[in-house]
């Protein structure tokens, strides 16, 4: 049931965001997340500034047939962020919110739905 509303709310406010004249823009700060590299050690990534609206692949974790799904991700952005476990911002999601305390390992992702930064036209 919360999934729903969490999901609810967000796409809620996404449409109302479409809905505004505004321009789309990178959000600022910093996007992580920790994926398990090839020589099975840890390893972080951060994007710096990430644009949107819109879809971005975790690459080092897209491919659920030779890949475990990235973890632990980090929204320390101005914008709200989706993380979903599927490719292509499909499957369960959660919303995490900007400037937001790192989650736990627990929490997987295969893509992330940056919402971009909406400024006034």
């Amino acid at each position: 049931m919360r999934l729903r509303t969490t999901v609810a709310a967000a796409f809620g406010a996404l449409a109302l965001a479409i809905a505004l004249p505004t321009s789309a823009s990178a959000a600022t700060g910093d996007f992580s997340y920790w994926f398990v590299g090839m020589d099975g050690e840890p390893q972080s990534v951060t994007l710096h500034d990430p644009a949107g609206p819109g879809c971005v692949p975790v690459a080092e974790a897209a491919d659920p047939a030779s890949s475990e799904p990235a973890f632990a991700p980090h929204n320390d952005t101005d914008e709200w962020v989706m993380v979903f476990t599927e490719p292509d911002c499909t499957g369960d999601s959660w919303t995490l919110r900007p400037h937001g305390n790192p989650t736990t390992e627990d929490l997987k992702l295969r893509s992330v739905y940056f919402t971009g930064k909406q400024q006034r036209s």
